[in-house]
C-alpha cells in the first residue's frame, strides 16, 4: 500500500519557522522528483516547492529565500524547512510524488500549517 505522511503543520506567529516532512513507502520514492504543495482556503492548489531524485531544487518565486526543501533518500523522506512565514503562508500543504514512465503521482493526506499575525 503506497503512503505519503506528512508531519510537522501546526500553528506559529508570523515570522516564525516549522519543518515539514513527508515519510514515504510503498512506492519507488527515491527515483522520482518529489514536492510540496499548498492550498489556501478558497484558491486552487499550488506548488511550493520540488525536488528532484538528483537534488536540483524548485521554488515558488512567493517563497524563494524563505523554505528549503531537501530529501533523505536513506529515510525516504522529503523535507520543507519553512523560515519568515507570513501570515499568506496559512494552508494546508500537500506532499507529491511525481509520477513515472510506469506509475502514476501519489498525493498525501495534507497537513495544516497557520500564521498568525
Amino acid at each position: 500500500q503506497v503512503q505519503l505522511v506528512e508531519s510537522g503543520g501546526g500553528l506559529v506567529q508570523a515570522g516564525g519557522f516549522l519543518r515539514l516532512s513527508c515519510g514515504a513507502s510503498g512506492i519507488n520514492f527515491n527515483d522520482r522528483t518529489v514536492g510540496w504543495y499548498r492550498q489556501a482556503p478558497g484558491k486552487q492548489r499550488e506548488s511550493v516547492a520540488s525536488i528532484s531524485h538528483g537534488g536540483m531544487t524548485n521554488y515558488a518565486d512567493s517563497v524563494k529565500g524563505r523554505f528549503t526543501i531537501s530529501r533523505d533518500h536513506a529515510k525516504k523522506t522529503v523535507y520543507l524547512q519553512m523560515n519568515s512565514l507570513k501570515v499568506e503562508d496559512t494552508g494546508v500543504y500537500y506532499c507529491h510524488a511525481e509520477r513515472t514512465a510506469w506509475d502514476k503521482d501519489y498525493w498525501g493526506q495534507g497537513t495544516q500549517v497557520t500564521v498568525s499575525s
